[in-house]
């Protein structure tokens, strides 16, 4: 064990965070097998609306354009994005799941839910919400 809580909390989060890219893999792959792991995120963001502004994006996964382009196009030749016309800006053009990625992105998800409630399960709410609280105020944090 360590003495010192910010050199543990540091190994607990790489930890956590080489087993969310292996699961990521696994994430990706459930969608679609010839999907990129880096993709995964981009889809989960475009579910959350019916279509996205790429300098949104861009914002959002503090990325480079060309990363995301590229991204983007990958996506959208594997059938799962599409871009669409911005009403807003003649110039722009809006990202959006396909009808049928969305459908598989939600089933999948919600089978993600459902393995985190089981994990979950004896936990006491209020620890949930605090683990939720902290880790939203770490990922707030300034360097």
């Amino acid at each position: 064990m360590v003495s010192d809580p910010i050199t543990g909390l540091e190994m607990e989060l790489t930890d956590m965070w080489q087993k969310g890219r292996a699961r990521s893999r696994d994430d990706a792959r459930a969608i679609h097998p010839k999907l990129d792991p880096a993709l995964y995120p981009v889809l989960v963001i475009l579910s959350r609306s019916d279509a996205v502004r790429m300098a949104d994006l861009i914002s959002i996964l503090n990325i480079e354009k060309s990363t995301l382009t590229r991204q983007i196009d990958a996506a959208a030749r594997l059938g799962l994005v599409e871009r669409i016309p911005d009403p807003d800006d003649a110039r722009a053009k809006l990202v959006a799941l396909t009808p049928e990625a969305r459908a598989k992105l939600t089933t999948y998800r919600t089978q993600q839910l459902e393995r985190w409630r089981a994990r979950l399960a004896q936990w006491d709410t209020d620890d949930i919400t605090t683990l939720t609280t902290l880790l939203r105020r770490l990922g707030q944090a300034k360097d």
